[in-house]
């Protein structure tokens, strides 16, 4: 905006505010006797309160616009909230404390939206949106690290290098960078496999995966060698999350007992270290929080952390198991990662996935949703106190959105976990939030008496399963439009409305890195 006119804006907020206090104080409105919730801030009954506000918000875009940062970004950090849809981020802002408080990263200067569809489908999966914005490029559904050219389940496709989209990681790498990869999935999941993988089909996780359809492993190597073996994979310094099973054969146990998914007699783990030590390097395998806190981070060239046999716990239940001790959160996770990759002189980037979102909402878990967002917004705010904003750019996104949505005219003070009080046609309450698709089907309806009289007592249940209109065994996700927040250098080219490939473009420009290796500042 225009700084004369943003002056011009503030000098007529200024009068306004003057000549309306008087009479907004013999005038002040109460809230209404028919309201059984009073108001929760007796400022917001004023006029000036409000104009004030739009003030100071009006001062902070005037100096974000004198203070843009147009230095290259030496280090890039992308945080995808897995299923991180608008609605997601709003509910959170409540069970934080209250409609007007902000998540973490809802402070940085930038935000826009971005289109998530996939070449085929109007509403994406993490597969093809992962192509998009780590690599540019949309793909089909279900794919990853591969254009629109190969059709899912092809057996050759992905093995021919026209059809592979080089992505973010790869630039970063071959500036002289570092690269690493967070998340609570395993780490062969569809999201974190956009970084180093290009594969037909994100259900090929290991060898006996690909086997099932038919395909040649060597032909189509699983996503799990790719991480360990391919040129991206291997050079990644970083690796954090979950999913031993996809590294190791079905005859060997992992640390907690579990047996293996490969069937090719192949112990990854192991190939992963003897690869490390053969060039000579220091690395360090882990699969506990307390193996990760005995790790000198500072002196650790590469690290691999494995905590889980397959995703990492729901960040809620860590509290409610008591199991933190065992379970690194999200944040633990990010910090050790950017302790280790700040080691390098040339930067790097950092991929950071809150995974279980997305899996809460699948599952019609409205209360662990929310709750993983929360921490996903810890994660962000660690990395952005661990680095510098002159030198460190970091957007936070999400891949596509779900079906979750806020519902009725609740009061201000009500849980946004709860249930509502409007009357109904049926004069049975309902919960504010609810999904269009999924397993909450049951939960709110039976065919003997037709909706369900809910109560809070049924709400407040970790594992209740919020209400659904057509029931499915996973709820589906949403073809909205997700946002996109950025702070840093040229955190400005994230606002407004545009593709998901843009955000690869974006970072990689910001940089300095892949394309835009040769372009100035």
């Amino acid at each position: 905006m225009d700084r004369g006119l943003i002056l011009l804006l503030l000098c007529g907020v200024a009068v306004w505010l003057s000549a309306s206090a008087s009479a907004q104080r013999d005038h002040q409105r109460k809230w209404g006797s028919g309201e059984p919730h009073p108001i929760k801030h007796e400022e917001e009954l004023l006029t000036e309160y409000w104009v004030a506000r739009a003030q100071e918000t009006l001062h902070a875009k005037l100096a974000e616009t004198q203070a843009v940062h147009t230095n290259v970004a030496k280090n890039v950090i992308l945080f995808l909230g897995d299923g991180m849809s608008v609605h997601t981020v709003t509910a959170t802002r409540n069970l934080l404390g209250d409609s007007a408080e902000k998540v973490y990263f809802e402070q940085f200067p930038h935000t826009g939206l971005s289109k998530t569809y996939c070449v085929n489908r109007q509403v994406a999966d993490s597969a093809c949106t992962a192509t998009a914005y780590l690599g540019g490029v949309k793909g089909n559904y279900g794919t990853i690290g591969i254009n629109a050219n190969v059709p899912r389940y092809s057996c050759d496709g992905a093995g021919k290098v026209e059809n592979q989209v080089e992505g973010i990681a790869q630039w970063a790498q071959e500036a002289g960078k570092d690269a690493g990869l967070v998340t609570t999935a395993r780490v062969t999941h569809a999201s974190p496999a956009g970084v180093y993988a290009h594969i037909a089909d994100r259900n090929w996780e290991n060898d006996w995966e690909v086997t099932k359809r038919s395909c040649d492993p060597e032909q189509a190597p699983d996503i799990a060698r790719q991480l360990v073996e391919g040129r991206v994979g291997k050079a990644l310094k970083v690796v954090l999350g979950g999913g031993r099973q996809q590294f190791i054969n079905t005859t060997v146990n992992d640390e907690e007992g579990y047996p293996g998914y490969r069937t090719d007699g192949r112990h990854l783990i192991k190939e992963w270290l003897a690869d490390k030590r053969a060039a000579n390097v220091s690395a360090n395998y882990v699969w506990s929080r307390k193996g990760l806190s005995l790790v000198d981070l500072d002196k650790t060239e590469y690290l691999l952390g494995l905590f889980a046999s397959s995703h990492l716990p729901y960040n809620g239940d860590r509290a409610r198991n008591r199991s933190q001790l065992a379970d690194p959160s999200l944040s633990e996770l990010t910090e050790a990662a950017i302790r280790v990759l700040q080691r390098s002189e040339k930067g790097f980037f950092l991929f950071v996935e809150g995974a279980r979102i997305d899996m809460a909402h699948h599952d019609t878990y409205a209360r662990r949703a929310l709750e993983d967002t929360a921490e996903f917004a810890q994660a962000v705010q660690k990395a952005r106190e661990m680095t510098s904003e002159e030198d460190t750019l970091i957007v936070v996104t999400a891949d596509h959105a779900h079906t979750m949505s806020i519902n009725g005219y609740p009061y201000r003070d009500q849980e946004i976990l709860g249930l509502t009080e409007d009357d109904t046609d049926d004069e049975l309450p309902y919960t504010i939030l609810s999904y269009a698709n999924g397993p909450g089907y049951k939960s709110a309806y039976n065919q003997a008496q037709g909706r369900i009289h809910l109560t809070e007592k049924l709400t407040d249940k970790t594992d209740f399963q919020y209400p659904t209109l057509v029931p499915l065994d996973a709820e589906s996700h949403g073809g909205d439009d997700v946002a996109v927040y950025a702070s840093g250098p040229f955190a400005q080219f994230f606002s407004g409305n545009y593709e998901q490939t843009n955000i690869a473009a974006m970072m990689g420009r910001a940089a300095g890195i892949g394309p835009y290796a040769n372009v100035q500042p």
